[in-house]
């Protein structure tokens, strides 16, 4: 496999692209050898599903589309990523008991650590974000 593999898939800011980004990281994922029903798989579903609906949701009409971006290295290292045009970083919000949502980040930093993966952003060159989630790459190429 080569040193450096990656993908990505610009979306509009819409609710429907969600799914699209979701599925584009399964895909990608399963062609780089990742089994669809494993539980990284399903990690990185519901985090890019986070990411995206984020930067859908938290833009407010801002950022007309988002990037999805997979990047593995060496077979080492999985970097995915979410790209948005709004500076406006992600926060964490109190999770009141009440509360429907507000607890996403505080989901994709979980699965993250849990796979043992940290969150990061770092702003763009032209004044948005990318919200990028490392993790090492526990799949045996064949």
């Amino acid at each position: 496999m080569a040193d450096h593999q990656e993908s990505s898939l610009t979306l509009p800011s819409a609710p429907a692209s969600v799914l699209l980004a979701r599925r584009h990281a399964l895909t990608v994922l399963a062609e780089w050898g990742m089994p669809a029903g494993s539980e990284t798989a399903d990690s990185i579903r519901l985090i890019v599903s986070e990411l995206a609906t984020n930067a859908v949701q938290h833009t407010f009409g801002q950022s007309p589309t988002f990037t999805v971006e997979l990047r593995l290295e060496r077979d080492e290292v999985l970097r995915v990523g979410v790209t948005d045009s709004h500076p406006r970083r992600p926060r964490r919000l109190p999770a009141a008991v009440q509360q429907d949502n507000g607890r996403g980040m505080t989901i994709v930093r979980f699965l993250a650590a849990e796979a043992g993966g940290r969150l990061s952003v770092v702003p763009t060159a032209v004044g948005g974000k990318t919200v990028w989630i490392t993790m090492p790459w526990k799949v045996t190429v064949p």
